[in-house]
């Protein structure tokens, strides 16, 4: 006679969740196929220029990876430059004027992107910084001073309260 296996609802619950989990994970291109071009060379230089471009609405999402209804308008804004003849630059170029270099998910390094590029390295630079000034005074004994000598007034009410004090 066989054995037969028993899993738990638990078991099973989780490997469920594992499997929603690894399907959320995967890349979701939001392309409609009614945005997409009839000529294939157009519409790969279409995919690629929209990976480039980013959804300002969801602002970690290229356009191409956007729901979005301004990822949308843009899809089809770099298509209908494509269509007219502009260039892979040029069409990039259009963009970039109407919305800025925000709207690239790889700005270039500007005077007005300086802070884009060095923010994240200052940061950790001063993070580094406090953590090291922190970790040192704590590191360093806090400095003992004695305590002043006792006054005659002082010494007169200690020796009255010894004195009080019940032997034990």
């Amino acid at each position: 006679m066989g054995r037969r296996l028993v899993v738990s609802r638990r078991a099973l619950a989780l490997a469920g969740a594992l499997a929603l989990a690894s399907l959320a994970s995967l890349p979701a291109i939001a392309v409609n196929p009614d945005e997409m071009l009839a000529d294939p060379v157009l519409e790969a230089r279409a995919r690629s220029l929209s990976g480039e471009l980013r959804c300002l609405v969801c602002r970690n999402q290229s356009i191409d990876d956007s729901n979005a209804d301004l990822a949308r308008d843009l899809r089809l804004l770099v298509r209908r430059r494509l269509v007219a003849g502009d260039t892979d630059a040029q069409a990039k170029a259009y963009i970039v004027a109407r919305y800025g270099n925000f709207v690239l998910l790889k700005p270039p390094v500007q005077w007005d992107t300086a802070a884009l590029w060095a923010g994240p390295g200052l940061f950790l630079a001063a993070a580094a910084f406090g953590a090291y000034f922190y970790v040192r005074a704590r590191a360093r004994p806090a400095a003992f001073e004695p305590a002043p000598p006792l006054t005659p007034e002082e010494q007169a009410r200690v020796a009255d309260m010894l004195a009080r004090q019940e032997p034990q």
